[in-house]
């Protein structure tokens, strides 16, 4: 049996290829900080955008994207915070937050796939 890591290592890959065959520029993988991990950032038309991948290889622990909780989403936020401070983004610069879902039938891309969490 395949290793999580590798598994989850394999699923940010084809997310990468997804989006950059969709117009996205990957500006960073894998960032982390004191606060959390962002599987990578992207600049999709002028915003940035702060990508999180989850996979599964089957539906019995439901979809993908459900595992994106509140609490998850506020982590990402506030790493999203840090990676705007530290690099001089301000509310004129575009950010939003995306989820990648993929199975092994699919990739969905929900683009804005939640707001801002405190």
């Amino acid at each position: 049996m395949e290793p999580k890591s590798q598994i989850g290592k394999r699923g940010e890959e084809l997310a990468v290829h997804y989006v950059k065959e969709r117009g996205v520029n990957i500006i960073e993988r894998n960032y982390s900080c004191p606060f959390g991990e962002i599987d990578f950032i992207g600049m999709d038309r002028g915003t940035y955008v702060f990508f999180e991948v989850k996979y599964r290889r089957t539906k019995s622990f439901g979809v993908p994207e459900e595992a994106v909780d509140i609490r998850k989403q506020k982590k990402i936020s506030k790493t999203a915070d840090y990676y705007r401070m530290r690099h001089g983004l301000f509310e004129s610069n575009p950010f939003r937050f995306d989820v990648l879902a993929i199975t092994e039938e699919n990739i969905t891309w929900h683009k804005n796939a939640f707001e801002y969490r405190k």
